[in-house]
């Protein structure tokens, strides 16, 4: 396929290991693409080997190779399980009693991943769809050589969640694991946020209450700044064919 204008971009040597610093961490357009051109690359991926990513169109650290990439095979060292209860944990720790409703009906124990969902479309297809809906918002395209798309947010050195946790691998390894368990699909990113589709969303309350518990772990400010419970967050993610997040 023929690219549009851009260039690679270079991690910052201060912010990237020794064993990275040599090599670019990913490819970024100088110009918009639409969702099409998206999906075009999404489906040459198992051959090129490069996930597409749109990515928010205004200064960002990217643009200054501000980026901490990682290798990909860091991400093999995180499990959701463990991710899970040690934020869990450590809020608990902190919080005063008057906030622990926040996370009813689970209180003090985590309760761990949520089941997988069952397939609604092929992930690749829900992938495509919602790539036209982000690409509405007139996104530049950044081009990033892993296996799996959620590998994309540690390679490319996203620092997006940095206020919530200082290191992306762990969270790399959660959103593999949606990627297995709910047909998820890394569609784009921004400075402090991140689109995923979903094809095997939660059907019942019962289970996109278990799933609402994991985006808190990941993304806390999606309820704290946004439904305020676990209980109405699950109500908005119910059958849902994507999830976005925001870190303030």
């Amino acid at each position: 396929m023929d690219l549009p204008p851009g260039e690679l971009v270079w991690p910052d040597p201060g912010y990237a290991q020794l064993a990275i610093r040599h090599r670019p961490a990913f490819w970024l357009s100088e110009v918009t693409v639409s969702g099409e051109y998206w999906a075009r690359l999404r489906a040459e991926h198992e051959r090129s080997g490069l996930w597409p990513v749109l990515l928010e169109d205004s200064v960002q650290p990217w643009s200054a190779g501000q980026i901490a990439p990682d290798a990909a095979a860091e991400i093999d060292n995180y499990h959701v399980e463990a991710f899970m209860a040690e934020v869990w944990s450590d809020w608990i720790a902190r919080a005063h009693v008057d906030q622990l409703e926040l996370l009813d009906p689970f209180g003090p124990e985590c309760p761990g991943p949520a089941p997988a969902g069952r397939l609604a479309a092929d992930p690749g297809v829900v992938a495509d769809w919602y790539a036209g809906m982000v690409a509405e918002r007139r996104t530049p395209l950044g081009l990033v050589a892993v296996d799996r798309g959620a590998d994309a947010l540690a390679v490319m050195g996203w620092q997006g969640a940095l206020n919530h946790n200082e290191w992306m691998v762990p969270l790399a390894a959660v959103v593999r694991s949606w990627e297995d368990r709910f047909g998820v699909r890394v569609v784009g990113m921004g400075f402090n946020t991140l689109d995923v589709s979903v094809a095997a969303p939660p059907t019942t309350f019962e289970h996109a209450l278990q799933v609402a518990a994991e985006h808190w772990t990941f993304c806390p400010d999606s309820i704290l700044q946004g439904a305020g419970t676990l209980i109405d967050y699950a109500e908005q993610i119910k059958g849902r064919n994507a999830w976005s997040f925001w870190w303030d």
